[in-house]
């Protein structure tokens, strides 16, 4: 293992350490860990705040800022963030316009951001939650019931952290989060592994001819192993996959802050139709160079094109990372003119 790193235990207190010195805009909390904006909390302004395991980054401590998050809770490499920090985390950001908790489908995740929920609601902070989960890769995985929380997580924290900005309410930003969130669909590749420092080696292995298609961010494996093959392929693939994903129903558990327990939504994603407008978003799970996204952004505008679709809005760079791996991931997010104009606002 070959990685700019001193111990392994202190990996991420480090990295937080560095994080505060060059970014003074930021207040930086390392026991326990989370981020928040300098000028938290912001008098009359829902207070958005997502997290995670680090090993993701910019995702989501980057993100904090003037019109995207107000706050994030790194947890350690690949692993979730704990109740503590998150709860910290809605003190130090809440206002008397409450907080909304961004939550990608992971089980470690959901788990403690519900315990987290009822302790924030326990104080009387108005909260509530939105789950994301965009992967089409698979129903069920290793780390989750139902489908992972991927690139439009991105997405929906740049929308929803504008419309907070220009002054929507709690439940403004939420079902504005939920909207975006059922609009977006990702897929992704893995042409290496990565390697989490407290393992020590990659944590899968590839030949040097092979890909997983349907990685997930945490290093998990995709639904097969196939042969290298070309950029336009690949693309094509990972296109397919998400095009032809028809309409999705699921059941989650969101936070009733009226009522203060939680309920069962059925939602249900409709699938992409000739006509649609879309923000894509291509994706470098870390190591996969800008020059090869455009090469694979090139083909996604073809490939839209010949279904009738328009690119509107486009994002290409590492901003969903999974350490150092080679790969990428590609996320389309059905867009009307309310997320437009928030995806437009200065960030």
């Amino acid at each position: 293992m070959k990685k700019l790193i001193n111990a392994v235990e202190n990996v991420v207190v480090e990295q937080l350490q560095g994080m505060a010195l060059a970014h003074p805009e930021l207040k930086i909390h390392i026991n326990p860990h989370y981020i928040v904006r300098a000028d938290a909390p912001v008098a009359g302004k829902v207070a958005l705040i997502s997290g995670g395991g680090s090993g993701h980054e910019p995702m989501h401590g980057g993100f904090v800022g003037m019109g995207m998050l107000t706050g994030a809770c790194p947890g350690e490499i690949f692993t979730s963030p704990t109740p503590d920090q998150m709860v910290e985390c809605a003190q130090a950001a809440h206002s008397d316009a409450g907080v909304l908790f961004l939550v990608k489908n992971y089980t470690g995740d959901i788990f403690n951001f519900e315990t987290a929920v009822e302790l924030v609601h326990a104080e009387g902070i108005l909260v509530q939650t939105i789950l994301i989960d965009d992967d089409v890769a698979v129903k069920d995985s290793t780390y989750t019931a139902g489908r992972r929380g991927v690139g439009a997580t991105v997405v929906v924290e740049k929308i929803v952290g504008a419309a907070a900005e220009a002054g929507y309410d709690l439940d403004q930003c939420a079902a504005l989060a939920r909207k975006v969130s059922q609009a977006g669909r990702s897929m992704g590749i893995a042409l290496t592994s990565c390697t989490v420092p407290a393992a020590g080696k990659p944590t899968f292995s590839l030949a040097d001819n092979e890909i997983e298609i349907g990685i997930g961010i945490h290093g998990e494996p995709g639904q097969k192993r196939l042969p290298l093959v070309s950029a336009d392929e690949i693309t094509t693939m990972l296109v397919d996959a998400i095009l032809t994903d028809g309409p999705y129903t699921r059941t989650v558990r969101e936070w009733d802050r009226n009522r203060g327990e939680w309920v069962d939504q059925v939602l249900t994603d409709a699938s992409f139709q000739r006509g649609d407008q879309v923000i894509a978003f291509v994706n470098s799970m870390g190591g996969t160079p800008l020059s090869e996204l455009y090469t694979i952004y090139r083909k996604l505008v073809q490939l839209c094109d010949a279904q009738g679709m328009t690119i509107v809005r486009n994002l290409i760079g590492p901003y969903v990372t999974s350490l150092e791996m080679q790969g990428c991931s590609l996320t389309l997010v059905k867009a009307d003119a309310e997320m437009l104009k928030f995806w437009d606002a200065p960030v």
